[in-house]
């Protein structure tokens, strides 16, 4: 999952004034935009087939760019305002309002820095640092934004064993960069669920394994971050069917979104069901769980055993 292959984030790296408000990306800003020229466009009685007929683009665009899934250009902005009814002098403020949301939408996220990155991992970047709270459930290694560097780089590296010693850094380097959703201003909520196995298995081996067996202490010991560990006397578990993270927005601008990794490809869960589900796994697990004082005396004994 994305504390495995797509990997997660916190180190030296991130050394960053806290009074900064947190980089966020563009994502925020295409759900309001998409959100608000859905509205308009159902208040003026318009169907997407008829919109995108006068762009001269496929029905699809136009649902994408509603879902907030992909920016847009000015020109087209235009031309929708003026269908929905939003011409010059009707309603300057909100056309300049969703003028500035087309500018934000089409502007590159801070891991552009980083060169391109698939697409997929793109989209989670973004919505991760939008997101305000996050909740993990690991199974198989340490949480990505609780991964230190040389714990990160054994991760990386064996799951992308194909890719060069150029790419497995750069994968290294996003990773730690994401990790400052949690350290800048306003940081995440950030909740973890870890499984036992995680702890004992030995990534890059005993000292990296204990270094990072520290460092998820002293995370855990962050206000935002709940660190707890579901031990192996749990038996069998709702989460032995995978990861899964769990993403919260601000109310008025997305409902939450659970991020699946798998080989066949990510997946996202927005529906309501689906949620629900996702959310009473949780839930169970976080019920089967240690304490967050029982889990930091777990992990730091597994630390101790690998002295």
């Amino acid at each position: 999952m994305l504390g495995s292959a797509a990997g997660g984030t916190l180190s030296g790296l991130i050394n960053q004034e806290v009074d900064v408000p947190r980089p966020t990306g563009p994502t925020i800003a295409r759900w309001q935009l998409g959100r608000e020229l859905r509205r308009l466009r159902e208040a003026a009685g318009i169907a997407h087939r008829e919109i995108a007929e006068e762009l001269g683009c496929s029905e699809s665009k136009i649902y994408k760019i509603e879902s907030g899934d992909v920016g847009m250009g000015r020109p087209d902005l235009l031309v929708m305002l003026d269908h929905y009814g939003l011409k010059p002098g009707t309603d300057d403020e909100t056309r300049a309002t969703l003028l500035d949301w087309q500018k934000q939408g089409k502007e590159r996220g801070w891991w552009a820095k980083f060169g391109q990155l698939p697409n997929p991992y793109s989209m989670y970047i973004g919505l991760e640092s939008a997101a305000t709270a996050v909740k993990n459930f690991e199974l198989a290694v340490v949480p990505g934004l609780l991964q230190t560097e040389d714990y990160a780089r054994a991760v990386i590296s064996a799951t992308c064993s194909q890719d060069s010693e150029d790419e497995i850094e750069r994968r290294v380097q996003v990773r730690l960069a994401r990790q400052a959703c949690l350290t800048e201003d306003p940081p995440a909520a950030y909740w973890a669920i870890i499984d036992e196995g995680a702890l004992h298995r030995q990534m890059g081996g005993k000292e990296v394994m204990r270094a990072q067996l520290r460092h998820l202490i002293e995370m855990s010991k962050q206000p935002n971050v709940t660190v707890q560990v579901l031990p192996f006397s749990e038996g069998a578990h709702p989460g032995t069917l995978g990861s899964v993270i769990l993403l919260e927005f601000p109310e008025e601008v997305h409902s939450p979104v659970a991020y699946v990794e798998t080989y066949a490809g990510d997946v996202y869960l927005e529906s309501e069901a689906d949620l629900r589900r996702v959310t009473l796994t949780y839930t169970h697990m976080h019920a089967a769980a240690l304490s967050v004082t029982k889990s930091r005396e777990l992990i730091a004994a597994v630390a101790k055993q690998m002295a």
